[in-house]
């Protein structure tokens, strides 16, 4: 017995034709469940979810709307891949599932056969590229693990070793007295070290779809970070609190990948430093040759911090760190020519502009 190997659809609706009429548009390409309202659906996923790649649900049914299924789907099957068809809908919500990112297109119905089939191609697409990032996340993760262990344990062990070297030697002095310096010397290399492998570690930890071979989507300042608002793993409530303004576009000339994973980097720390926050906020803006990120993240950080940012590993690194961990971004964007800025309204808001090398090749010329 051959296995079948398309994809597999579900498709919920409470029209008995209607599911018939997707059944055979679709049934010739993939594997399609149906269901006749929100209830039947979540037990339908309940017992197949982990074998179900995509969703097409009707917007307006008896008893529960369509949209509320959604949420439920992002919450429990996050590899599901979500479409909503509807011939009427309140714009409002729908703008609130777009917003949330729980949607991946939005069909109108009557559903026309290519205009279907061409979303259904892209919904499976997109939920093979989710899987594979998923699963190059977990390499790295492991790797990472392994990386972390085996540096950590020497270098914390090589800063306790001169740390009681440091302390015997205090009472030496003339040329002993040298002794205590270079055990000094040694503990800040040591913790200078394991700060900078801290960073590091935590920076590709938050790197999302950036450092996994082929999974930057174009090269455009908003294709990136719209694929990265696509693939960076977050809760609805941390996607709620993300907007991305309308506004200018640019070529991204150098390193696609390596600006991802920056991008990552920072918006994974200004999502941290938003935990427990009353009203989350973070802004992302493209203009002229530059990205930035603005966050109301403790109201703003100060000067004295936002320069300490950018230029001290360790005052980014260990479990008090203020969460934007920054030294790996600053050298990555100058290893092309780019800078980075921190700039602070204090009690307001923190911004980080990520400034690219001219000339820019604007997208429209």
């Amino acid at each position: 017995m051959e296995l079948d190997s398309r994809a597999t659809v579900l498709y919920v609706d409470d029209e008995e034709l209607a599911r018939k009429y997707f059944a055979h548009l679709a049934g010739a390409r993939y594997r399609v469940l149906t269901a006749a309202g929100v209830d039947q659906a979540l037990a339908l996923l309940a017992e197949s979810g982990a074998r179900i790649d995509v969703l097409v649900t009707d917007y307006r049914m008896p008893g529960r709307l369509g949209s509320e299924l959604l949420p439920e789907v992002e919450r429990h099957y996050p590899h599901i891949v979500c479409m909503l068809a509807t011939a009427y809908a309140d714009k409002q919500v729908l703008l609130e599932l777009i917003n949330a990112g729980s949607l991946f297109r939005l069909l109108e119905k009557p559903l026309e056969t290519n205009e279907l089939l061409r979303a259904l191609e892209l919904a499976v697409q997109a939920g093979r590229a989710r899987a594979a990032r998923r699963l190059g996340l977990m390499a790295i993760d492991e790797s990472l693990a392994f990386l972390e262990h085996e540096l950590n344990t020497p270098l914390a062990a090589v800063a306790n070793f001169a740390r009681g070297i440091e302390r015997r030697a205090t009472a030496l002095h003339g040329e002993e007295a040298e002794i205590a310096e270079a055990a000094a010397l040694m503990h800040d290399n040591a913790r200078y070290c394991l700060a900078v492998l801290a960073s590091f570690v935590d920076t590709v930890r938050l790197a999302g779809s950036g450092i996994v071979t082929g999974t930057v989507t174009g090269s455009s300042a908003r294709q990136l970070l719209a694929g990265l608002l696509d693939s960076y793993p977050m809760t609805p409530g941390q996607r709620a609190c993300i907007t991305l303004q309308e506004g200018g576009d640019f070529a991204i000339a150098e390193s696609p990948h390596c600006v991802s994973l920056i991008l990552s980097s920072v918006l994974g720390s200004g999502l941290r430093a938003l935990e427990g926050h009353a009203s989350p906020a973070i802004v992302l803006a493209v203009t002229a040759g530059s990205i930035s990120v603005r966050s109301n993240a403790d109201g703003g950080a100060g000067p004295e911090l936002a320069e300490h940012l950018l230029r001290d590993p360790l005052a980014t690194a260990g479990p008090q760190a203020p969460g934007w961990n920054l030294i790996f971004c600053k050298r990555m964007m100058q290893s092309f020519g780019g800078t980075i800025v921190i700039a602070t309204e204090h009690g307001i808001s923190t911004t980080v502009t990520l400034n690219f090398p001219v000339p820019i090749r604007n997208e429209h010329d």
